[in-house]
């Protein structure tokens, strides 16, 4: 990685760091591991199980953890904070800011706005974006190019909309949301009426609504209700490649990783985490705090607080312990073999 960051201005950003050592440099010049890094990069302790690398690494920088007691080489520089990983995150939100400026508002000639939809002044609208009849963009919101916001959705303050981002009528979206390229959200939901003569499609008229600091990843998919609303929680993180169905409530600070699919009417309360590729079936609650781990198939509801493993899903130890026995399956079938009388 290339760039040039000025170490007065990452210091600047740790006024309470223990700070050790000298370097010879004004600029960084890349962000690198500690087995990598060379003269003229910034490097971090981020995970205990990298400590001894400190010892060897030749970066300029390095952010370390506040009880780390080691001193720097020659010419090297020690900043001791209470976490690291989350100081290397400051620093690379002020890289950042530095390789992307800020948008000028206005909207892009190539864009089109509906005469009754309403944008901000201090809004971006970028090259080839649509922003349909009735629409709202609030103040300080950043559509990128090829964006589509349908007819009554509204969006709140300080939102990105990244390429691509589909987000169809009468959808709600916070402030601060993050919206990553390919995004849609509003889709009709995946319902049909079986008979004899086909399946029928159930129309789907509610609406999805996102609150506050939601963020959501490339391409990731979430169904308009039947009727009422989707509704995603203020704080939560949804990964790459989500599908969310219809009338799905996912509460506060949840953290859904890639490739799950939460099928339609799950209700799911605040702080739950759910690794990639699991799945749920319709129409089941999951508690509060809930761990579930990738792969996992959930069929029934899940207890606040529980941690679920396997498909279908068992109390995480549990599934542990049957996976350990079951890899001693085929040295018992051998011995059960072995031992078994002669007729």
């Amino acid at each position: 990685m290339n760039l040039s960051v000025k170490v007065s201005d990452i210091l600047k950003l740790f006024p309470d760091a223990d700070i050790s050592g000298s370097c010879l440099i004004e600029e960084i010049r890349g962000i690198a591991n500690l087995r990598d890094a060379g003269s003229g990069d910034l490097s971090f302790l981020g995970n205990a199980k990298y400590k001894s690398h400190v010892k060897n690494c030749e970066a300029s920088i390095i952010l370390l953890p506040q009880e780390y007691t080691e001193e720097p080489s020659p010419h090297q520089l020690f900043v001791r904070v209470t976490n690291p990983s989350r100081g290397l995150a400051q620093i690379c939100e002020l890289i950042e800011s530095k390789l992307h400026p800020p948008v000028k508002p206005g909207v892009h000639p190539t864009a089109f706005v509906e005469a009754n939809a309403i944008v901000d002044a201090s809004a971006s609208i970028g090259a080839f974006t649509y922003i349909g009849e009735g629409a709202k963009i609030g103040p300080g919101c950043k559509l990128s190019t090829h964006c589509h916001v349908g007819s009554g959705s509204i969006l709140g303050q300080s939102c990105i909309l990244y390429p691509g981002v589909k987000l169809l009528s009468s959808c709600e979206i916070g402030n601060h949301v993050v919206l990553n390229a390919g995004v849609v959200i509003g889709a009709e939901g995946y319902g049909f009426d079986q008979s004899e003569e086909g399946h029928h499609k159930i129309p789907h008229i509610g609406r999805v609504v996102v609150e506050d600091g939601v963020e959501i990843g490339a391409n990731t998919c979430i169904d308009r209700a039947r009727f009422e609303e989707t509704k995603i929680g203020k704080g939560s993180k949804l990964d790459n490649l989500v599908q969310v169905g219809h009338n799905v409530r996912i509460g506060e600070n949840c953290l859904i990783v890639a490739q799950v699919g939460i099928s339609g009417s799950v209700n799911m309360d605040d702080n739950v985490i759910v690794g990639g590729q699991a799945g749920f079936a319709g129409h089941l609650n999951v508690g509060k705090g809930a761990k579930i781990a990738g792969q996992a198939g959930i069929t029934k509801d899940v207890e606040p607080g529980a941690f679920l493993k396997g498909n279908p899903a068992l109390p995480f130890h549990l599934a542990q312990r049957i996976a350990i026995l079951q890899r001693k399956l085929p040295d018992l079938f051998n011995r059960f073999a072995q031992e078994k009388p002669k007729e």
